[in-house]
């Protein structure tokens, strides 16, 4: 700061020797140059940019292992173009650093100003450049973490990918575990990453700093009890495998196709295509039904049943053969293997049947399901059968009807 004022009292005294006519022509000059320079500016770094990219997109070159992308060309030059912004902006700074105060020391009323308006620009950067000389250990270090977390991460992509893709095979790991593993190894690694990183943070002794950590934790700890058990729910699902994307499956009494699996919940679309929001903690407290378990229905299918209930006075093996037939002009209906009907009860007035067919397309169960019915009445009417079941009811006198109440 002394230096600038030594400056500026040198000008001031020079020009005091100048009349008030020539110190404006001075003062009007150094503000033509600064123009002129503020409009150069931009130019000659946007030249230097150009230069850097014709250069960078000769001599960089795509560099990985395995398929691990290491080095990209663009990346690099994306980060020179933030730093060769800063110092844009920094010249920028400096050349108005120096011209503002020389034009403001020409002239007695405003030379003091000059002093204290270096001042102002010198000392807050004096400070903050012997700072960031002091930091630069701390902050190489800071910088190796975080290298080693990022690299640990692509790898860990890497794998998880070649898992996904089965072309990368461990026994008892299953390939739809890749995915929400490496999430949560990423997750592990960063946080660890953090907590490594923070004793290196600027100002991260002081008790401003460490009192604002606190109430930053105490505030996550009390508005996400219900996200992390979601969370932690939502990780059991996902080691547990009831369901896969696009399976079939019935959650607290709604039966759709899944279609999201978020660390946080579970989204099915039902098939009147209304999508049903799920939080993980009430689908791992729920019994959940899958109609394809990993699969499976495509080696025999999925088992869809029907009940009807019939009198004694028609013959089971009626009842039956019109059942199969019913099947048998059913779509989508497989017949290999062929439908079979189960005699389930044999109540006081009729017998119950069950009709069970297979099929492999889930997607349609209730276009299925209505045209199975729509065949069985059709088939009953045909064969000149009523399946109205029979029902008796017996009315008595309401002095009868007071002893059977009183017990005698």
């Amino acid at each position: 700061m002394g230096l600038w004022k030594q400056l500026a009292g040198m000008i001031a005294g020079d020009a005091s020797k100048f009349s008030l006519s020539v110190r404006l022509c001075i003062a009007a000059v150094f503000i033509v140059i600064q123009v002129v320079l503020l409009a150069l500016t931009p130019v000659l770094f946007r030249l230097i940019k150009k230069k850097i990219t014709s250069f960078g997109q000769k001599q960089v070159r795509l560099f990985t292992i395995k398929k691990l992308k290491l080095l990209e060309s663009e990346r690099v030059l994306n980060a020179v173009y933030v730093v060769l912004k800063i110092l844009m902006y920094a010249f920028i700074l400096l050349q108005l650093s120096i011209s503002i105060p020389l034009v403001f020391s020409l002239f007695v009323l405003t030379q003091n100003l000059a002093a204290v308006f270096f001042g102002y620009i010198l000392t807050p950067l004096k400070t903050i450049f012997f700072d960031f000389i002091s930091y630069i250990p701390n902050l190489i270090t800071i910088i190796i973490f975080v290298i080693i977390a990022k690299y640990i991460v692509r790898v860990l992509r890497f794998l998880a990918g070649q898992i996904e893709k089965r072309k990368l095979v461990l026994n008892g790991f299953y390939p739809d575990w890749a995915q929400p593993t490496y999430n949560i190894l990423r997750f592990l690694i960063y946080a660890f990453t953090v907590a490594v990183v923070y004793p290196y943070l600027p100002g991260a002794d002081s008790s401003s700093f460490q009192g604002v950590s606190v109430f930053v934790g105490i505030i996550v700890s009390l508005g996400s009890t219900s996200a992390i058990g979601n969370l932690v729910a939502g990780i059991v699902l996902t080691y547990m495998r009831p369901f896969r994307i696009g399976d079939r499956i019935t959650i607290q009494n709604v039966t759709g196709f899944v279609e999201e699996k978020s660390p946080f919940n579970t989204r099915i679309r039902t098939h009147k295509n209304e999508y049903v929001t799920f939080p993980n903690m009430m689908v791992l407290n729920s019994s959940i039904t899958n109609f394809d378990v990993y699969g499976s229905g495509k080696k025999e299918g999925l088992i869809l049943y029907a009940e009807i209930t019939f009198g004694y006075g028609t013959p089971w093996q009626t009842v039956h053969e019109i059942l199969l037939r019913a099947a048998g002009k059913t779509d989508r209906v497989l017949q290999d293997p062929e439908p079979f009907v189960l005699q389930t009860g044999l109540e006081d007035f009729y017998a119950r049947y069950q009709i069970n067919v297979y099929t492999k397309e889930i997607d349609y169960v209730p276009a299925i399901y209505s045209e199975l019915f729509k065949n069985i009445q059709n088939e009953f009417r045909e064969a000149g059968l009523d399946m109205t079941a029979a029902h008796f009811r017996i009315n008595l006198p309401p002095a009868a009807q007071a002893q059977v109440l009183s017990g005698r």
